[in-house]
């Protein structure tokens, strides 16, 4: 008998184990997801605004679809010259991951 309550305690500490690291991996997973988003709408919005890709969109509506098409969400924007600033927010689990990209010409350019 208690040989059995031993094993039923040891699954039941490898199947927490189990789940934290998943959620843990999960999450690393959508926090990398949200920084290449932030980094593609960065240099779509820096593009767009400096005319190197035509585009019919404002700036800052171009790179909200590049976030959408990676799977995070828009939730800052600006535009200076042709330096674009954006933040992303990609869910899960409950929790959000949030990455800031800047893109544009070089400093001095």
């Amino acid at each position: 008998m208690a040989g059995s309550v031993l094993a039923v305690g040891v699954l039941g500490a490898a199947a927490a184990l189990s789940l934290g690291l998943t959620i843990v991996g999960g999450a690393a997973v959508v926090a990398q997801r949200a920084a290449g988003a932030a980094d593609a709408a960065a240099l779509a919005a820096a593009d767009a605004a400096s005319g190197a890709v035509p585009s019919p969109d404002e700036p800052c509506a171009l790179a909200g679809r590049v976030a959408r098409a990676a799977g995070a969400t828009l939730s800052g924007c600006t535009i200076e010259g042709f330096v674009a600033t954006v933040e992303v927010q990609a869910a899960y689990a409950g929790l959000a991951a949030v990455s800031r990209a800047r893109a544009g010409p070089p400093e001095g350019q």
